[in-house]
């Protein structure tokens, strides 16, 4: 059948084939039954792809220029990963800031994907997108220190506990602990809910 639709629809324009293609791995998604948002993939205009405002990884410029080369020898291999919920009608980053800067702003690259994007969706709150973004980052052991406690501090902010600030960004105590010694962030951490592990015997 997917044949059939796909012969009937060979002259279709790019636009077109975009919507069949979406149909189709949509469909597919629901068929397999598995719910992991990389099986989900779906083709958006790159131009309402937005960034995020806490993302903590930052990539130096001779990384930058690799990621460039990168998607041009390969292509781009992993899809962005972005959040259901949209901001002023664009879907924003959760994962994959770089990806889609360079996917925008150079035009052999924009122009080899047609101005489209493919993407993932996470159906995440802005505080647990906050944590997805940390997560992505820390796994590929790329995240900022200062950035990072700056993250935690927000999630304090949206009544995350330090024990669940914690389970959710695999940190062990100490760590959420540094974050606020680092940046100097003590009133997000009034509830002292750590402190017994740091009081004299």
């Amino acid at each position: 059948m997917i044949t059939q639709i796909l012969e009937q629809n060979k002259e279709a324009s790019f636009d077109e084939k975009v919507a069949i293609y979406n149909k189709i791995t949509k469909q597919l998604y629901e068929f397999i039954g598995l719910e992991h948002p990389a099986l989900n993939i779906q083709l958006v205009p790159m131009d309402c792809v937005e960034g995020n405002d806490y993302n903590p990884n930052k990539v130096a410029p001779p990384e930058m220029k690799l990621l460039e080369l990168s998607i041009r020898k390969d292509g781009l291999t992993m899809p962005v990963v972005v959040a259901t919920e949209k901001k002023d009608d664009n879907w924003v980053v959760v994962d994959g800031f770089h990806r889609t800067t360079a996917c925008k702003n150079i035009p052999d690259i924009k122009e080899s994907l047609k101005g489209y994007l493919p993407v993932s969706y996470l159906n995440k709150t802005i505080e647990n997108r906050v944590a997805s973004t940390v997560r992505h980052n820390m796994a590929r052991g790329t995240h900022q220190v200062e950035l990072s406690a700056k993250l935690v501090a927000f999630l304090k902010r949206n009544d995350w506990t330090n024990h669940r600030i914690g389970e959710e960004l695999g940190m062990d105590p100490d760590e959420v602990l540094r974050l606020k010694q680092i940046t100097g962030l003590a009133e997000a951490f009034q509830d002292k809910e750590f402190s017994r592990s740091w009081e004299a015997r």
